[in-house]
């Protein structure tokens, strides 16, 4: 049986997976000592950028922000059934954490799942909290700001700190850029090949956040900068009145992604442009121009056209026909050619409105009309919370109920790790009330404090984290109240930040002893069985919202995780007359549920009475092809 490593309680190791991926591609440039660079370079032929002078993206910081993305979480989401709603039924997932903690214990499970991302980050404006990310202990430092460790590392309820990045910092841009880059690094990769991600910013930020984008997606999955008309009233402001927002969206693969993108739906004005003015039995048409640019057109697109009238239409200087006389005849003879109702028009190609893509290809300028203003979204959140002010920057759910309708797969996840009030969530039961579809998603926020000063703190709210959650329980009780025979997934698991479960080795060399002694239970104390498992299931690599089931054997409780992929039993005690009663149970479960990858069990190291004890186990589990036992 073998035992559990620290390096079982990290995230996914990024590095050694693109070393892999790399030997994979080169394996010539690899010795038993590691990467053979000079062999790299010759494979890779010319394309080595030399030298200082290059084009890109460069702030101080950014190698050590490339590292934090690649550097693996030692820290666990722990579940909170309390604050959760149908936890045994729902898909969606409430995230109280540091996003970039959360994004990389979400890779393992989530690698490649993720059909849409939109976040919200902050605008770097002066006086916005920037997440204050530290290289080498990031976790102990997000469980400091939390309140949970004081700097020796003791558990605290002390005063939180709040760090804002004044532009009077001599490393204001930095500061922000080393914020953002390992976000979105970490984003990509949990993005499926037709994924996307879309990002709100404003003029301050821009053009750094699209650097940013491209050199980590690549100028080629650069999709479009959309700009949202988020505001009708006028700023009191020195210089302009800044009435717009942008939203840039990168994609995994264009290729991909241009497949997999929606339409708009048809709007009472793009129909109108439809008519059946000759009665074709196809049913209503619009005419669109059968000429185009002559530079475009081959020797076989130029010629005259005589009209059902008898006039010849000649083709005006730099034009060609779009299509060739023979293929003109073929649409002509079909009734697919409008001349007009006397017959003597410039030829038109009807296009019928039965056999089209029915939608509208998305622009690029969003107008407040179609999707709302910033001053709609706080009168809505208002109404929702009953006239209380929960947050002053909401964006309006029209925002992202516009991107998911681009972007859309009925069935996707949706994750938002800037979640803010939880606008995202609010858009994706908008959408699957609206068209009855199965999506789910993945909220992530930092338990920043309300300024106590606020509405919000006033009444109770202590952390937007806590206002984001109290959304989503007030729109599943709104939908329930004026659609009772709505049967989706109104629900939402929500799990905490914090370090691992598993103490790990680190010993006191001046006091031996003494650590051994402190070290015979590998597990923290006040930490609940629930919490262990979950633990397993992000190491493991197993989806969150996984089935969890539990059968007792012999007085001991066996959990099943993702429908056998992975057995746990965590009682203190074990026997040596419990263990062959105990790992019988286990195999017949397993026969049972007949898992289609390899399974796992574990086990609390400590419970076994002995070595004999153990081995035994191990033995029998193998014997019934259960090869990976494991022990906490």
């Amino acid at each position: 049986m073998e035992k559990m490593t620290e390096k079982d309680g990290c995230s996914l190791d990024m590095v050694n997976e693109n070393l892999q991926a790399l030997k994979a591609i080169f394996p010539d440039a690899f010795t038993e000592d590691g990467v053979d660079f000079n062999a790299l370079r010759q494979l890779l032929g010319d394309d080595i950028a030399e030298g200082e002078e290059k084009y890109g993206l460069n702030w101080h910081g950014k190698k050590k922000a490339r590292q934090i993305a690649l550097t693996p979480s030692t820290g666990t989401l722990r579940p909170c059934k309390d604050e959760s709603v149908d936890w045994d039924t729902t898909q969606n997932l409430f995230i109280e954490g540091d996003n970039l903690e959360v994004l990389k214990l979400l890779q393992k499970s989530y690698a490649g799942k993720v059909k849409m991302i939109y976040i919200d980050p902050p605008y770097n404006t002066g006086n916005e909290f920037i997440y204050p990310d530290k290289y080498q202990d990031n976790l102990d430092t997000y469980l400091q700001y939390a309140g949970l460790k004081d700097e020796e590392g003791v558990v605290t309820s002390s005063e939180v700190r709040i760090e804002r990045n004044s532009v009077n910092s001599g490393r204001y841009h930095t500061n922000w850029l080393n914020m953002m880059y390992p976000r979105i690094k970490l984003a990509r990769s949990l993005l499926r090949e037709d994924g996307s991600l879309w990002m709100s910013i404003d003029d301050n930020e821009l053009g750094n956040l699209l650097d940013i984008g491209k050199s980590i997606f690549g100028d080629e999955n650069f999709i479009a900068c959309f700009v949202w008309h988020k505001r009708k009233s006028r700023e009191n402001r020195k210089v302009f009145s800044v009435s717009h927002d942008y939203v840039l969206c990168f994609s995994k693969n264009k290729e991909s992604f241009e497949a997999t993108r929606k339409l708009l739906p048809l709007t009472e004005e793009a129909r109108s442009r439809y008519s059946n003015p000759d009665s074709d039995p196809r049913g209503e048409w619009q005419s669109v121009s059968l000429n185009a640019q002559a530079g475009h057109g081959t020797p076989a697109q130029f010629y005259d056209i005589t009209t059902p009238s008898g006039r010849v239409v000649s083709l005006p200087s730099g034009r060609c026909w779009a299509v060739t006389k023979e293929r003109l005849n073929e649409l002509i003879s079909d009734n697919r050619v409008w001349f007009g109702k006397d017959g003597s028009n410039v030829p038109r190609q009807k296009i019928f409105l039965s056999e089209q893509e029915v939608g509208l290809t998305p622009h690029t300028l969003w107008s407040a009309d179609e999707i709302g203003t910033t001053d709609t979204a706080k009168r809505s959140l208002n109404e929702l919370f009953d006239g209380v002010t929960v947050f002053d920057t909401p964006k309006p759910t029209g925002l992202m109920e516009r991107i998911i309708q681009i972007a859309d797969d009925r069935e996707g996840i949706f994750l938002d790790f800037f979640a803010g009030s939880s606008a995202t969530a609010h858009a994706v039961c908008n959408v699957n009330v609206e068209d009855a579809g199965k999506r789910s998603y993945i909220m992530v926020q930092l338990p920043e404090p309300c300024d106590e000063k606020s509405e919000a703190y006033k009444n109770g709210y202590q952390t937007i984290a806590e206002i984001a959650k109290e959304r989503i329980r007030r729109v599943a009780k709104s939908v329930r109240e004026n659609d009772p025979e709505y049967s989706g997934d109104l629900g939402f698991k929500v799990f905490k930040l914090d370090s691992s479960n598993i103490i790990a080795w680190n010993p006191d060399r001046t006091d031996i002893e003494s650590t051994l002694l402190n070290h015979t239970k590998h597990l923290m104390d006040g930490r609940s069985e629930e919490d262990v498992l979950y633990e397993l299931l992000l190491k493991r690599g197993v989806d969150l919202t996984v089935p969890i089931e539990e059968k007792n054997v012999i007085g001991k409780s066996i959990y099943s995780i993702g429908y056998g992929v992975l057995f746990a039993c965590l009682n203190e005690t074990l026997s040596r007359e419990e263990v062959e009663p105990l790992a019988q149970g286990i195999v017949d479960w397993h026969t049972e549920l007949a898992p289609a990858s390899d399974t796992q069990v574990v086990f609390r190291d400590s419970a076994f009475a002995d070595d004999v004890s153990k081995t035994n186990m191990t033995a029998i589990l193998e014997q019934h092809g259960i090869a990976h036992v494991r022990s906490l």
